[in-house]
């Protein structure tokens, strides 16, 4: 694996041994020719970073800062590494954590993103209702750390899944590459009290 453009790009990406599932060379590229300059100068947010392969692309490619969440401490070791690497650990934060308390930590911060990747353990069964990606999307210390108009993209396991709360998000893109489905959503603004 390596950063695919940007400042960094052709750098390789170290990853964690048996304990991720990275995102492809290929869906990353797919995902960043569709997201464009949506990157650039973007406070981004990439939960279950694992190598941190989104995060890093996206710095590579013009976010000002990426603020990296694994449990796993080997994982976010390797991040800081890959950082390094890459020279790009002055733009940013790694927080070893699970998602849920990070979350609730940043929510308390005040914290805002523009981006966010999210990359959580499949489901069992494509389609679950439990799916881990689909269940952060209600997540209510995930939606005040994101503006209304800021992007969330998902990775989950290809096939049809439960579609995402319509009084929350708009669906932009809904694509699947082989075993991996990419939701790109846009948080919608709150409808005014009546």
């Amino acid at each position: 694996m390596r950063i695919i453009a940007g400042t960094a790009g052709g750098i390789p990406i170290k990853v964690p041994p048996d304990i991720t599932r990275p995102t492809t060379d290929r869906v990353r590229e797919a995902l960043f020719s569709m997201l464009g300059d949506i990157v650039v100068d973007a406070r981004v947010l990439d939960l279950y970073a694992g190598s941190g392969s989104l995060g890093l692309e996206a710095l590579s490619r013009g976010a000002t800062h990426a603020t990296f969440v694994d449990q796993n401490r080997i994982a976010c070791s390797i991040i800081t590494e890959n950082l390094r690497k890459a020279r790009l650990t002055e733009s940013a934060t790694v927080k070893q954590a699970p998602v849920a308390r990070a979350l609730e930590h940043l929510r308390h911060t005040a914290s805002q993103f523009d981006l966010v990747f999210a990359d959580p353990p499949y489901a069992e069964k494509a389609g679950a209702t439990d799916d881990p990606a689909f269940g952060l999307l209600d997540d209510e210390d995930l939606l005040p750390l994101m503006a209304a108009g800021s992007t969330i993209v998902l990775e989950c396991r290809a096939g049809k899944s439960r579609a995402p709360s319509p009084e929350r998000w708009n669906l932009l893109r809904d694509r699947d590459y082989g075993g991996t489905r990419i939701l790109w959503l846009e948080k919608k603004s709150p409808c005014p009290a009546p």
